[in-house]
């Protein structure tokens, strides 16, 4: 998995490229750990090149969002495939998410 991360003014854009596995967990929350302290900001999740995401991965997804609605910021999801989208509604998460 390959993240990639763009900072524009009041946004932060974190791309998820690949499986978010069990196996990509650590490094991805590594590199999102920082962001967490800027979670009053817009925080995009661009999932447009995301091939698949596990139970960790969605644990990610939840602690950026606890961050988040704790500092008064806003997390939205774009670019979910259909297999992407699925997983969020088995779990009740897309009802948790604000989803473009």
């Amino acid at each position: 998995m390959e993240i990639k991360i763009n900072r524009q003014e009041e946004t932060i854009i974190i791309s998820f490229i690949g499986r978010f596995d069990t196996a990509a967990f650590m490094d991805v929350n590594k590199a999102v750990e920082p962001l967490l302290a800027e979670a009053d900001k817009s925080i995009i999740l661009d999932c447009e090149e995301m091939s698949y995401i596990s139970s960790s991965g969605l644990r990610t997804f939840l602690t950026i969002r606890k961050a988040s609605q704790a500092k008064g910021g806003r997390v939205v999801i774009k670019g979910m495939n259909d297999s992407i989208r699925s997983v969020f509604m088995m779990t009740g998460f897309l009802n948790l998410f604000e989803v473009e």
